[in-house]
């Protein structure tokens, strides 16, 4: 029988014992990230499990998605290393605080519909990219010191990791009542403690013990110049993290056929931030690995990261000496069966059906991605290139269709967007010297877009009327009217109001 009850979120039921097993997996396998991390950007290890904690427990409290994992990313802790080195950790408290505020002033201003804008072939190419980085970061585990493991070390890594695997891809097929993720770590740590394996353990990587997260004002000056050294290391990293969060909510969303709010989830992630940076944490954003590990645990509700942020707190401090017996090899076969599903395999059987340029996109997004991990400027990048492809697609599309009608007035019906893109082609299609002396340019398939098309049309008023002709506009949309008449368009007086067009609008 299925324990059922609603935790802050009322119109969902939750499974008490799926939300229980998926937090208890999704820490165990967020704790070894987030140390890595946070030893990575040279922070001390504790400040990287803090930032798990707090992520971990605003976001899944307060966030716009039900089932989304935040912590200690490697996405932002990257964007800070610069910082770490040259001003040290109380600078990078100040700038993930900063960063916190921006993110809850998008928030605020609705500012999250915009990742409607990011295509799905960048879509593609992001989730691609992360599945790579993250399959990419578990081959450190295969190395000692500088260089490759070999010999008995290897072989014993490499049978650890392929159990993990076999469990996480079997156990599924005998029961899904208890996650195969949390399986494969428990029968391979107590096949290592069973028979003393000798293998790398969570302790090699750091210590875990500690105490609370302590409440710590950073200690910078109050100056403009502090703003000046933290607000574009804040900056990047609130696009960074709301980039991330914004993209991985969306496609937890298509896992789930639900919604979220990226809104409220901008305003959770920037309150979480402003908690790490005055709790010692490092910041952090949702991360898409346990994210999906939480997914396929059988998650949907708030439950299961509230439980896994608790127990993050727990091991610090009370169940470090387990935890950090805890052979690396488990983690590392759940993290690259991650990686695994996180691919879009879809990508490849639908490439032959993709335009070139969607197949452009995708590649180089995941590219920017894998080789730079600077998730926003991927996505951005991408975004652009997408946007540009668009406009120039749109401008080869304009077309006039002429005629004269009875009383010897030449029309022209437009067809297509008229903006900066397809200027150039709607300026040839008018022949003013042996046009007639009055000359109607119908809209009704089309619209001015921008104030290149408004000068476009000034320029060509201009020329019909050094041409002694009468050029005259119409169908023109009420948004297409105050767009010419707050630039203060010559051509004003040339539209002519068709009684009709209310009736075709509706």
């Amino acid at each position: 029988m299925k324990t059922y009850f609603n935790l802050f979120d009322f119109s969902q039921k939750v499974n008490y014992k799926n939300e229980i097993l998926a937090g208890l997996t999704v820490a165990m396998t967020m704790m070894p990230e987030s140390l890595s991390f946070a030893i990575l950007a040279g922070f001390p290890p504790l400040v990287g499990l803090y930032a798990a904690f707090i992520m971990g427990l605003i976001t899944a409290i307060f966030g716009g998605r039900p089932g989304l994992i935040s912590g200690g990313a490697g996405a932002t802790a990257v964007v800070l290393i610069a910082l770490m080195q040259s001003h040290g950790l109380e600078y990078v408290l100040a700038a993930v605080a900063l960063a916190g505020v921006f993110q809850i002033l998008v928030g605020i201003f609705k500012l999250g519909k915009f990742i409607r804008l990011v295509p799905q072939p960048v879509m593609y190419g992001f989730v691609n990219g992360l599945a790579i980085i993250i399959f990419m970061a578990q081959l450190n585990q295969f190395k000692a010191g500088d260089g490759w493991l070999t010999g008995t070390p290897l072989y014993i890594m490499g049978g650890l990791v392929a159990l993990t695997i076999a469990i996480v891809l079997l156990f599924p097929k005998l029961t899904k009542a208890i996650p195969a993720s949390l399986i494969a770590i428990i029968v391979v740590g107590l096949l290592v403690w069973g028979f003393s394996i000798d293998t790398k353990t969570v302790k090699d990587i750091a210590a875990v013990s500690g105490g609370f997260p302590p409440f710590h004002i950073p200690s910078v000056p109050v100056s403009l110049e502090t703003l000046q050294i933290i607000f574009p290391y804040a900056l990047i990293m609130a696009g960074v993290g709301l980039t991330e969060g914004l993209l991985t909510l969306n496609l937890v969303d298509e896992i789930t056929q639900t919604k979220g709010n990226g809104n409220r989830e901008s305003i959770a992630q920037g309150t979480a931030n402003i908690a790490n940076g005055f709790f010692f944490g490092m910041g952090g954003c949702p991360m898409i690995a346990q994210t999906l590990v939480n997914l396929s645990a059988g998650a949907r509700a708030r439950l299961s990261g509230i439980i896994a942020a608790i127990t993050i707190l727990m091991i610090i401090l009370f169940g470090a000496p387990i935890i950090e017996r805890l052979p690396m090899a488990a983690l590392t076969g759940v993290m690259i069966m991650v990686a695994i599903g996180t691919f879009e395999w879809a990508s490849f059987r639908i490439i032959n059906k993709m335009p070139k340029a969607d197949i452009i996109v995708g590649i180089l997004v995941a590219l920017i991605t894998v080789l730079l991990h600077n998730l926003a400027l991927a996505v951005l990048v991408g975004v652009i290139i997408s946007a540009l492809v668009f406009a120039w697609e749109s401008a080869k599309r304009i077309r006039a269709r002429k005629f004269i009608d009875g009383n010897g007035v030449k029309h022209y019906e437009i067809f297509g967007p008229l903006f900066f893109g397809s200027v150039s082609t709607f300026m040839e299609k008018f022949e003013v010297g042996t046009d007639p002396q009055v000359v109607i340019i119908d809209f009704k398939e089309s619209r001015v877009a921008d104030m290149s098309g408004i000068e476009a049309l000034n320029k060509l008023t201009n020329k019909y009327q050094q041409a002694g002709k009468t050029l005259q506009l119409r169908h023109l949309s009420p948004d297409c009217k105050r767009l010419l008449e707050n630039a203060g368009a010559v051509i004003e007086v040339n539209i002519i109001e068709d009684p009709e067009y209310l009736v075709a609008s509706k």
